[in-house]
């Protein structure tokens, strides 16, 4: 028979488990995010994130006068200039590795970026998932013991 803790302890501990695996594998598929922003005059946006090798990148950006500063890894594509107007840039990651992107409005009006970034999670957090997991199926595993047989003290 299971006490009320240990079947409080299981219910948790499945509660973690539960969240941890919806997050690990909601995290091992890419993500394609859309990008539809405006940057402020005299403001700038970042955007990093993370790439698998051969996926394709698209990023647009349109207004009076602009800086972009375009990081791929390895010797992908390096940006790092003024434009006015409009400037698309479409490339494919040459490697595995961070991406990042720093569009500064030099003009006087607002800057409207637009593009598809497929990004991935790192493997960090993959293993921050996996942690959470594993804790869970210890709780569980700590309040079975408990039913089976009450160590002394408890």
């Amino acid at each position: 028979m299971l006490t009320k803790k240990t079947a409080a302890g299981i219910g948790i501990g499945g509660f973690i488990v539960a969240i941890g695996v919806y997050f690990l594998l909601a995290g091992i598929v890419f993500h394609t995010h859309q990008v539809n922003e405006t940057v402020g005059i005299g403001k700038n946006d970042i955007f990093q994130f993370y790439a698998e090798k051969h996926f394709n990148e698209t990023l647009g950006v349109t207004g009076s006068s602009f800086h972009v500063k375009l990081k791929s890894p390895a010797d992908g594509l390096q940006v790092d200039h003024d434009f006015t107007n409009q400037v698309n840039f479409t490339w494919v990651s040459l490697a595995n590795g961070q991406h990042t992107i720093n569009i500064t409005n030099t003009g006087d009006s607002i800057l409207k970026v637009v593009g598809k970034l497929n990004a991935t999670t790192n493997s960090f957090e993959l293993m921050s998932h996996l942690t959470v997991v594993i804790s869970g199926i210890i709780i569980i595993g700590i309040s079975a013991a408990f039913s089976i047989r009450k160590p002394r003290g408890f």
